[in-house]
Order: structure tokens, then sequence, then C-alpha cells
């Protein structure tokens, strides 16, 4: 028996043990094969989800549909929904600060007394010496010819007073200032100077018969303001002068509120116990239109001017 045919026991041995870690091995290679693959894929998805995680920071839905506003972007916005509100150009010019300011005044005359515009009256003209131009409105000296006293009815506690009235004859006219009254004469009567009845008719007529209307003439006078001899800051009276338009109402300011004077048959608005005087004045005149005149010094017997002046009718 040859050596080649024939193995020691020993030599069995370890063939069969080389086989056996030779198997061992090439299992533990492939569980190691295995082990990578299983484990590979947690390590892939952990190197891709680094970036993912950047781009989710970076390109996030929230940041791109709600970007941070801005001018630049908040006006296009409100175009887009609407036609833009703008605010129209200002065109009140800046207040000059007068002495007086002015309202609109009213469409009709609500503040009217027995005297109307728009209305014609009938009625008798008479005449008379008008000495130096002063009456019972208290305006003073005048040498003003073109005047007249009204009736009592139509005097009505001096409200005919500073009215500018025409009188009509036949066909000739004249416009006269009311300025005084005339307590003898009837509704309707005017006692015209005898320079303003010449216009019409010979003085020797005496009396004729007449139409006569309100007027609101043009002029460029405006309306001054003077209190009365006497006047003080414990009492005074005060009278508007120069007004296009009959005075209707006079009210001064006192204790924050506006207080209606009472109007005397001489033409003066009276504050017996000196509410308000030497505060400011607010008149308003037939038609409703109202001077707000700034406060004034209690100076008496001095006419003061306002620079403001009634609207023409």
């Amino acid at each position: 028996m040859t050596p080649s045919s024939h193995r020691r026991p020993g030599g069995s041995r370890r063939a069969v043990l080389v086989s056996a870690v030779a198997v061992a091995a090439i299992a533990l290679v492939v569980s190691l094969v295995m082990a990578f693959r299983s484990d590979g894929a947690p390590d892939s998805g952990q190197v891709a989800a680094a970036p993912a995680a950047s781009t989710r920071a970076t390109t996030s839905p929230t940041a791109s549909a709600e970007p941070t506003p801005s001018s630049s972007a908040a006006s296009p916005s409100r175009a887009a929904g609407s036609s833009p509100v703008s605010s129209p150009p200002a065109t009140t010019k800046a207040p000059r600060k007068p002495s007086a300011t002015r309202t609109a005044q009213a469409a009709a005359a609500p503040s009217a007394g027995r005297i109307r515009p728009g209305v014609t009256y009938q009625g008798l003209a008479t005449n008379y010496d008008i000495g130096n131009g002063d009456g019972a409105c208290s305006y003073g000296p005048s040498g003003d010819t073109m005047t007249a006293a009204m009736n009592h009815s139509d005097y009505e506690t001096a409200k005919a007073c500073g009215a500018y009235v025409q009188v009509r004859s036949g066909g000739a006219s004249v416009t006269v200032l009311i300025n005084n009254e005339c307590p003898e004469c009837a509704p309707g009567q005017i006692d015209l100077s005898r320079q303003a009845f010449g216009k019409l008719a010979a003085l020797s007529k005496g009396r004729i018969s007449i139409t006569w209307s309100l007027l609101s003439p043009a002029t460029s006078d405006t309306l001054s303001v003077r209190y009365k001899t006497g006047s003080s800051q414990y009492w005074c009276a005060v009278q508007p002068i120069g007004h296009r338009n009959p005075v209707a109402r006079l009210e001064v300011r006192a204790g924050g509120s506006w207080r209606e004077l009472a109007r005397t048959d001489y033409n003066y608005f009276l504050s017996e116990n000196g509410s308000g005087c030497g505060g400011a004045l607010r008149i308003t005149d037939i038609y409703g239109e109202r001077l707000t005149v700034g406060a004034l010094a209690v100076r008496p017997d001095v006419v003061q001017a306002t620079g403001v002046q009634f609207a023409r009718h």
C-alpha cells in the first residue's frame, strides 16, 4: 500500500478542520456582506437626508408663500385688488386770519322781518328835511342825502335800519338808505329826504303813490362795528354799520357759547350785564349768512372795521 493511498487519521482531521474554517469564513463574509447591505441603507438615507433638510430650510413652502412684507410689494398688491384710493387735491387755501370770517348763506331769507326780499310793497311817499342826516337808527350825521324814514310798522324795532330800498313812482325810481323812523306814517309809507323825493316828483306835490322793494346793492364798503358811548366791560351796546343787507341778529361770545343780544329801537344790541362786551361777535343777515368777528376792544363811539361784507343777492 502506497503512502499516497493511505492518510493518517491526523491529516483527515486537518482537512475537515480546514474545510470547516473555510465554510465558516465564507459564512462570515456572507454575513458581513449581508450586514453591510442591511446597515448601508440607513447610512445612504442619512447621507441623503442632510441636503434634503437643507433644501426644506431654504425652499420652505411657508416662506415662499408668505414672503416678508416690503413697501415695494405692498403697493402692487393693493393695486391688483382694486383701484387705489387717492386723496383729492386740496383746494382750501390757508386761512388769512382776517378780522372776520363768513359762512355760506341760506337759499331763502329765514330771518327776514316784515320787509322781505323779492316782495313789492305799495304805499305813499312824503318828504322831510333831513337836517344833518342823523336819525333814529343812530348812525350819526351824514352827508348822504339819499335817505329815508320807514313807517313805524315796517321799522319793526330797528330791523329796517341799514336796509336799501328802491322806490318807484310812474317811470322814475330812486334808491335810498333807511336811517330813520316815521312814527306817524301809515304801514307801507316812506318819508323820503327832499332830495330823494325830488327824483320822483316835484316837492310841491307833497304826497305821491309809490311801490318799493328791498335791494342788495353792489358796494365796495365793508361792515364795521361801533360800541355806544358809555360802553364798558360791565355794560355795552354794540352796532353794526355799513352792512349790505339788513341785520337780523347779533350774538356775543360769552362763557364758551353764543348769546343773542336784544335789539333796541335806537338800533343798538344791548348787553346790560356786560356779558360778551369786548369779545367775539357773530352777525347774521336776513338771508342767514353769518359774519364772525374776532374780539374787538370796547372803544366807545369808535368805528372799527371788520374787512368783510355780506354777499349780494
